[in-house]
C-alpha cells in the first residue's frame, strides 16, 4: 500500500477538487469568481498555517533554501493564481462541466513538460493508461447530456473555452515548478505553505494596488450564503486538495500524478445529478468505466 501512497493522493485531490469546483462554483455565481480566489486563499493561508504550528511546531518554513523557495513561489504565483483565476471564471461561463473537461487536458502538457524539464519517461503502457483515462474523462463530459447547452453569448462562451484551456495550461506549470521546489524529502505541507502564503500576497497585493479591497469585503456581507461555500471550498481545495496534490508529484510522476488528478469530472457525475439536477445517460456510465480502467493501468504498470 505504501508504494501507491503517491497515486492514492492524487487520487484524493481529484475527490478534493470535484468537492471545491462544486463550492466554487455556487459562490461564484453570487459573488464573481474574482471575490471567490481572493478570499480562498486568505483562508488556505490560515488553515495550512495553523496545520504546519500543529504539526511542525512552527507557522512558518522560514529556513529553506533561497532556490526552493523561488520554485515554489514561482508555483504558487502560476498555479495559484493565474491558472486558478482562469478556472474560477470559466466555471462561470461555461459551468464546472466543460471547465472540468478543459482542466482534464492537464496531463498532456504535465507530462510533455516533465519529459522536457524533468527528464521524466512514461512507458507506452502507462502512456496508453494516460490516454484511456482521459479519454473517458471526454466521454463522459461531451456526451452526458449531448450538444452543450449555454445561455452565454459567443464572446463568453469561446473566452470560457480560452479561460479554461489557459487553466490547464497552468496548473502544468505550477505542478513542474512546485516538483523542482520539493525536491528530496521537503515536506509537502511547508512547500504547500509557501505557495499558497506566495499567492496570497501576489493577489492581494494586486487588489490593493486596483483600490478594491473595501468592494470585495462588501460583495460578501451581501451575500452570506456565498461565505459558507467559499469556506467548504477552500478547506477541500487550496488546503486539502493541493496539500494532497504536492504529496502526489513528490511520490510519483508528474504525468501520472496529474492524469489521476484530472479526475474530478468522473466524480462530478453524481454531483451533478444531486446538486445541479442533471440528468445521467449511458455515455456517462461508459465513459466512467472507460477512464477507471485506464486508471487501474496507471496502477498496475507505475511500479513494474
Amino acid at each position: 500500500m505504501s508504494s501507491y501512497l503517491g497515486e492514492l493522493a492524487a487520487l484524493g485531490t481529484a475527490l478534493c477538487w470535484s468537492a471545491t469546483a462544486t463550492f466554487f462554483t455556487l459562490a461564484g455565481q453570487k459573488v464573481g469568481s474574482v471575490v471567490v480566489n481572493r478570499i480562498r486563499l486568505l483562508l488556505a493561508v490560515m488553515f495550512l498555517m495553523a496545520t504546519h504550528w500543529l504539526l511542525l511546531g512552527k507557522l512558518l518554513p522560514l529556513t529553506v533554501e533561497r532556490e526552493r523557495w523561488l520554485w515554489l513561489v514561482l508555483s504558487g504565483v502560476i498555479g495559484l493564481v493565474v491558472a486558478d483565476s482562469f478556472l474560477f471564471q470559466s466555471y462561470v461561463w461555461i459551468g464546472p462541466r466543460l471547465g472540468s473537461l478543459l482542466m482534464s487536458l492537464s496531463p498532456v502538457v504535465s507530462a510533455l513538460l516533465a519529459w522536457l524539464v524533468l527528464a521524466e519517461n512514461l512507458a507506452a503502457s502507462q502512456i496508453a493508461g494516460m490516454a484511456l483515462a482521459i479519454g473517458g474523462i471526454m466521454w463522459v463530459i461531451l456526451d452526458r447530456n449531448g450538444p452543450v447547452r449555454t445561455s452565454e453569448d459567443r464572446r463568453r462562451y469561446l473566452w470560457g473555452i480560452l479561460f479554461g484551456l489557459g487553466a490547464a495550461t497552468g496548473q502544468a506549470i505550477g505542478l513542474i515548478t512546485a516538483k523542482k521546489g520539493l525536491g528530496g524529502d521537503f515536506p509537502a505541507l511547508s512547500g504547500n505553505v509557501i505557495r499558497m502564503l506566495a499567492a496570497a500576497i501576489t493577489l492581494w497585493g494586486i487588489t490593493f494596488f486596483q483600490g478594491q479591497a473595501g468592494a470585495t469585503v462588501q460583495r460578501l456581507t451581501s451575500q452570506p450564503q456565498a461565505v459558507l461555500s467559499i469556506i467548504g471550498g477552500a478547506f477541500f481545495g487550496p488546503f486539502l486538495g493541493v496539500w494532497l496534490s504536492l504529496i502526489a508529484i513528490q511520490l510519483t510522476q508528474v504525468g501520472v500524478a496529474s492524469t489521476l488528478m484530472a479526475l474530478p469530472p468522473i466524480f462530478l457525475l453524481p454531483i451533478s445529478h444531486f446538486v445541479f439536477k442533471e440528468q445521467l445517460g449511458w455515455a456517462a456510465i461508459l465513459g466512467t468505466v472507460v477512464a477507471m480502467v485506464g486508471v487501474g493501468i496507471l496502477f498496475i504498470e507505475i511500479r513494474n
